[in-house]
């Protein structure tokens, strides 16, 4: 029986596997520009995302897999469950944990610099003519990449030697003692990956809590627009009308503007300036068309416009839930602030959550029909994923106040897809904090796992759970009784997590501040976005055009019924009138 819970809950953690490999490729696949695509970007682009989701959604099968080995009923573990089972599985985890978390390391910090520098050292002609080798290529990319070799190099060394805290006062229970790190190689990937956190958590509070704010919203508050074929039929008579109103203005000169009157030179070049924006705005149109002609993107299109109406319906689910991970994260934040057993000392980890939190509660109790809390920790997930996306294509990838890339759908080219493939990557880890110790941190930790607390019980006799529903108590890290200690397990993520925080308490610090900046950031954004008008797309248009005159246009069409059917059709209609 064992043996079967833990096949199911592995088959279904592969089946989500697929499904993120599925988000991944999609993702890459719309948003990288058709005219300039790269295998080898794709492929580390899509391995790499799918990795990281990967790693967090690893959370609810450690969580089923510990949970499995007690009775959340009796407050007592299963027959099956004795201590080397439970070691085993833990151990098991534990390593699945490490080959995931050192994946994602090289990945972000070797694989995805090398794969940038070898996109960039390809150089067409020479390697038509013969004169680019594989191996120039291959070492010029090396070079470059080198020097991020050095960093990781460095990175462990100082992990490795950095001494960990050891003031722990007032950490007397067994569950703190156990995470204190001792061997020297575990230091290290800790101490790394509490500084890759350290910096996804900046860009976690730049992007994901604006994202978040904004995603939603976008779907409510659609921008009012006009299919592509009733925006290509539109440009194409306003561009007749112009050019109509040049050859009346240069009919009556002859040919010679200087005899036309000043305000007649004026609207001549005022039309000239028209003429060209709308030049530019009907090449993109028939760019944008002509790049859907790969079957997945016109099958994404009209998926797209089948399901427009229903976007008014689904922003205002995704912004309750958005809402809802606010207030959670904020209750636990201030649980933290007020109930943390050593503050700062110890990187404000909480030995026991004191405040209600709903979506905590909603993973607990839906973890006790597995795989119930799989689903709605994978809906959790993607919904942040996305509000990052959203944030970065919102936002850009910046320098500062200075745009380097900007990510588009069908417009994003393959450096700045790389760089915001590693941008996600540490958004995801920093992800991974969050959603394990502020969003759902009784969850994370143990899970629906309960004991049954004998030590309150009389002496003179054997307490019998099942009909005593008083003495079951849901684990935390202050059950420190024995009884406690033969039941409770707690994930193998959570005592890494933990782990990070109360060795190196500076990271634990800003793991906890950098939520009270998200949740400030997200009040900010949702506030501004509430009252801003969206703008037309006819206007987006040609403010693309004018920025990047060859880049194709993907339109986002809005509410109108009319456009929805032409964009499924591809009819431009009839009757349409031009826009000015």
């Amino acid at each position: 029986m064992a043996l079967l819970q833990a096949s199911l809950i592995w088959i279904v953690y592969a089946a989500v596997i697929v499904i993120l490999l599925a988000v991944a490729s999609v993702f890459i696949y719309v948003y990288q520009t058709p005219r300039d695509r790269s295998p080898s970007v794709t492929l580390t682009c899509i391995v790499a995302i799918t990795s990281l989701l990967a790693t967090v959604l690893l959370l609810p099968v450690d969580v089923a897999l510990v949970s499995s080995t007690t009775s959340s009923k009796l407050g007592q573990r299963k027959e099956w469950a004795s201590q080397d089972v439970v070691d085993h599985i833990t151990y098991s985890l534990t390593i699945v944990y490490y080959i995931l978390y050192s994946l994602d390391a090289l990945l972000c910090l070797l694989v995805i610099p090398f794969t940038y520098f070898w996109y960039e050292e390809y150089d067409e002609v020479a390697s038509e003519s013969g004169e680019q080798t594989l191996g120039q290529r291959f070492w010029g990319a090396f070079k470059y990449t080198f020097s991020f070799i050095a960093i990781v190099v460095i990175l462990f060394l100082v992990g490795f030697f950095v001494p960990v805290s050891k003031n722990k006062n007032g950490l007397d229970l067994d569950y703190f003692k156990k995470l204190l790190t001792e061997n020297h190689g575990e230091r290290a990937l800790t101490f790394a990956l509490g500084l890759l956190m350290t910096i996804g958590l900046c860009l976690y509070v730049l992007y994901s809590s604006s994202g978040l704010a904004l995603f939603p919203i976008s779907l409510i508050k659609t921008a009012p627009s006009v299919s592509n074929p009733t925006l290509r039929a539109s440009t194409a008579q306003q561009l007749e009308v112009n050019r109509e109103r040049q050859r009346q203005l240069e009919g009556r000169c002859g040919g010679n503007p200087e005899l036309l009157s000043s305000k007649d030179r004026r609207e001549l070049d005022t039309l000239s300036r028209e003429e060209r924006t709308l030049i530019r705005r009907q090449r993109l149109v028939e760019e944008s068309q002509g790049e859907a002609r790969s079957w997945l993107m016109r099958l994404w299109f009209k998926i797209e416009a089948i399901f427009r109406p229903f976007k008014l319906l689904g922003g205002i689910l995704l912004l309750l839930i958005a809402f809802v991970v606010w207030v959670s994260m904020l209750l636990t934040a201030i649980d933290k602030a007020k109930n943390s057993i050593c503050k700062h000392r110890c990187g404000y980890i909480l030995g026991h959550v004191n405040v209600f939190n709903p979506v905590n509660w909603t993973l607990v109790q839906s973890a006790k029909i597995f795989p119930v809390d799989y689903a709605i920790f994978t809906v959790l997930v993607l919904l942040l994923f996305c509000g990052s996306i959203v944030g970065i294509a919102t936002v850009g990838i910046r320098f500062l106040w200075i745009r380097i890339f900007q990510i588009r759908k069908g417009h994003t080219s393959p450096q700045a897809l790389l760089l915001a493939t590693v941008i996600l990557m540490l958004i995801i880890l920093a992800l991974n904090y969050s959603i394990s110790m502020v969003v759902a941190p009784q969850y994370a930790t143990f899970g629906p796992q309960t004991f049954c607390d004998r030590e309150s019980w009389s002496p003179f006799g054997q307490p019998d759970c099942s009909n005593s529903k008083e003495l079951i108590k849901p684990c935390s890290e202050l059950a420190n009784n024995p009884a406690a200690q033969r039941v409770c397990t707690p994930s193998v993520v959570s005592t890494f997590l933990n782990r990070i925080t109360l060795n190196y308490p500076f990271f634990g610090a800003v793991f906890f501040w950098a939520q009270f900046c998200f949740l400030g950031v997200y009040l900010i954004v949702f506030l501004t976005a509430l009252l801003r008008s969206p703008k037309l797309d006819e206007r987006q248009l040609d403010e693309d055009a004018e920025e990047a005159e060859e880049e194709g246009l993907l339109a986002n069409t809005g509410r109108r019924l009319t456009a929805n059917w032409q964009d499924i059709t591809g009819s431009s209609g009839r009757n349409e009138r031009s826009s000015s």
